[in-house]
C-alpha cells in the first residue's frame, strides 16, 4: 500500500498494528481492513476498549500484575500463601499459573529475562524489589518460575545469586516444562505437575 492509495490515518495504523507481536505489514493491512469493514461491530468497540484500558490499567505496585486497582486483584486475596512468591518472567505467565489453579502464593513479575544479545541488564528488570520483598521478611520460599531458556536458566541463578544469604529456600520448576518451553504454552496439568516437583535452584 503506497501514501497515494492511502491517507495518513489509515497509514499509521497499520504502522502501529504491525508492531504487534505476530504482526507484520501484510497481516496489518489485513488485520486494519478486517476492522474497518466492520466498524460499528469492531473498529469502534475495539478503539472505546484500548482508551479505557490505557486510562484504568496499570502494573501493580507489588507484583508487576495488570490490573485496574491498586494493588491487583491477586495481591489483595485473602486465603493465599504469603510466605511463598513465585518469580515469573512476564505477566502471561502469571495468568498461565493461575489459570491452572495450583498455586495459592503470592508472586513477582521480573518484566524479562537477562540478555546480552538484547542488552537487558539486571538494573532493567524489577529484581531489586523482589530482593526488597524478601529482605522485608516473612518469605520462607521463593519458586522462580521462569522459562526453560538459556536466558531464563542464566536469569533464576542470578536471581538465586541475589537471594543467598537471605535465608530464604529458593526453589524452581522441575519435571514437566520442556527445555526451551514457555509456561503461557502449557497445558494447566503440566503447570501443576512442575510445581508439585520444584526442587532447590542450585541442583
Amino acid at each position: 500500500m503506497s501514501q497515494r492509495s492511502a491517507g495518513p490515518e489509515l497509514l499509521r495504523l497499520i504502522e502501529l498494528m504491525a508492531r504487534l507481536p505476530g504482526f507484520g505489514p501484510r497481516s496489518a493491512r489485513r488485520a486494519v481492513l478486517f476492522l474497518l469493514k466492520r466498524k460499528d461491530q469492531m473498529l469502534l468497540p475495539l478503539a472505546d476498549a484500548l482508551r479505557d484500558a490505557g486510562e484504568k490499567i496499570d502494573r501493580c505496585e507489588i507484583c508487576g500484575n495488570f490490573d485496574t486497582v491498586q494493588p491487583c486483584a491477586v495481591c489483595q486475596a485473602d486465603g493465599r500463601d504469603d510466605g511463598v512468591i513465585c518469580v515469573v518472567e512476564d505477566v502471561p505467565d502469571l495468568w498461565a499459573l493461575e489459570r491452572g489453579g495450583s498455586f495459592r502464593g503470592r508472586y513477582h513479575v521480573l518484566g524479562g529475562v537477562l540478555s546480552a544479545i538484547d542488552g537487558i541488564g539486571p538494573d532493567d528488570l524489577h529484581i531489586g524489589p523482589l530482593v526488597g520483598r524478601v529482605e522485608a521478611g516473612g518469605i520462607r520460599e521463593v519458586i522462580l518460575a521462569l522459562n526453560a531458556t538459556v536466558d531464563g536458566q542464566t536469569t533464576a541463578h542470578y536471581v538465586a545469586d541475589m537471594l543467598e544469604g537471605t535465608g530464604v529456600e529458593v526453589t524452581r520448576l522441575a519435571h514437566g516444562v520442556p527445555v526451551g518451553g514457555e509456561l503461557d504454552h502449557l497445558d494447566d496439568g503440566t503447570l501443576a505437575a512442575a510445581l508439585r516437583s520444584r526442587r532447590d535452584v542450585k541442583r
